[in-house]
């Protein structure tokens, strides 16, 4: 029998993140502003810092015909691959509204950022997930999705 362990940081408060976090965060929280979600209400906004030290944001877009539609991280990180393949991801942070919970990726998205992490030679995502005072972190996507599909 094998144990699998995730070592994460809590934060009860957001004021408790590093600035680089917060400064993450903030634009993460602001890109709901740019939320499609006609259907479920459900506005996320996810902002990546890449190693130039570049924040890039998105959010989520439903269509009205649901249940198309894309998740703020992959979108965030599709683009990304298009636009600065050659500018690695160091941490994502995710923030919802409404936001009185953490907000976790679905298991798409936590497949989609273990891609991003082996298409990167393994560098590791720190993945900040946030409600409206607090944040959980993990150092790697793979704390989110240890059983990773993997080409």
């Amino acid at each position: 029998m094998r144990k699998i362990e995730i070592d994460y940081e809590h934060y009860s408060s957001l004021g408790d993140l590093p600035a680089v976090d917060r400064e993450l965060v903030a634009a993460a929280k602001d890109a709901r502003a740019t939320a499609y979600a006609p259907s479920t209400g459900f506005r996320v906004g996810a902002a990546a810092r890449l190693a130039s030290g570049r924040i890039v944001a998105s959010s989520n877009q439903e269509s009205v015909v649901g249940p198309v539609g894309i998740c703020a991280e992959s979108g965030l990180l599709y683009n990304l691959q298009a636009n600065y393949a050659d500018d690695p991801v160091e941490a994502l942070a995710i923030a919802s509204l409404p936001d009185a919970a953490e907000c976790y990726p679905c298991g798409m998205c936590r497949q989609v950022l273990a891609d991003t992490e082996q298409r990167q030679a393994g560098r590791a995502i720190r993945v900040i997930m946030t409600s409206r005072d607090s944040a959980t972190v993990v150092r790697s996507a793979l704390d989110l999705l240890p059983f990773a599909f993997r080409m």
